[in-house]
């Protein structure tokens, strides 16, 4: 087996996000008519934006549009994140190691102004070679189409490339498009262990991977 390219997660891989999209999802249901569940960010975790705003939409009854209801909530995501961006620990510094060995990819189901914002405000926006929101393909996370579009626009085989994701949507979703799987386990929202046992290398935290473990996977 061979690695020819890494494709990363956003949404708690590289930032501390999932808590932070909660409490703006949070907001803009109770505000708009809406409630609020105790699985909603869990069950949204994954969906691209078409997919969460109907969600709230039609099953935690907020009372915008679907389209308004996602560009409220990434309104107040981006007005929070320029204010503290919750970097996750060692988050840049992987990157720019990882860029160093192979061309990198981002396959987020954050929006597409989100996945701007926080490359740039982190400064590695131009260590990717490539980047994806799933509201650019059908269907977000578990489907497969944001990592195989990730790997097209690489120019390289899904089978050659490896993923790092954090949640159980997101291991499912590469682990369909054939990649070499890497979890990193969200700590706030775990993935259940029907989901992680899909991964070739677990880890406990970013902090650990290192590009020789990676490495080491396509040479067993």
């Amino acid at each position: 087996m061979t690695i020819d390219a890494v494709i990363f997660d956003l949404d708690g891989v590289l930032i501390d996000s999932e808590g932070v999209w909660s409490a703006a999802r949070r907001e803009v249901a109770e505000r708009h008519g809406g409630r609020w569940s105790g699985d909603a960010q869990r069950a949204m975790m994954g969906m691209s934006s078409t997919e969460w705003s109907a969600y709230m939409h039609d099953e935690l009854g907020v009372k915008l549009a679907p389209r308004e209801i996602s560009d409220t909530v990434v309104a107040r995501l981006l007005d929070l994140y320029r204010s503290h961006l919750p970097l996750l620990p060692a988050a840049r510094e992987t990157i720019i190691a990882f860029a160093e060995v192979w061309p990198l990819a981002l396959a987020s189901s954050a929006n597409r102004p989100v996945i701007t914002a926080v490359l740039e405000l982190a400064e590695v926006a131009d260590r990717f070679t490539a980047t994806v929101s799933s509201e650019e393909v059908a269907h977000g996370k578990p489907a497969p189409d944001v990592y195989l579009e990730a790997a097209r626009r690489l120019g390289v085989s899904p089978a050659r490339c490896a993923a790092v994701e954090d949640s159980s949507n997101g291991l499912r979703s590469a682990a369909a498009a054939g990649m070499t799987l890497i979890a990193v386990p969200n700590r706030e929202f775990p993935p259940g262990q029907d989901a992680l046992a899909l991964a070739d290398l677990v880890v406990g935290a970013l902090a650990e991977l290192q590009p020789l473990c990676v490495q080491a996977l396509a040479d067993e």
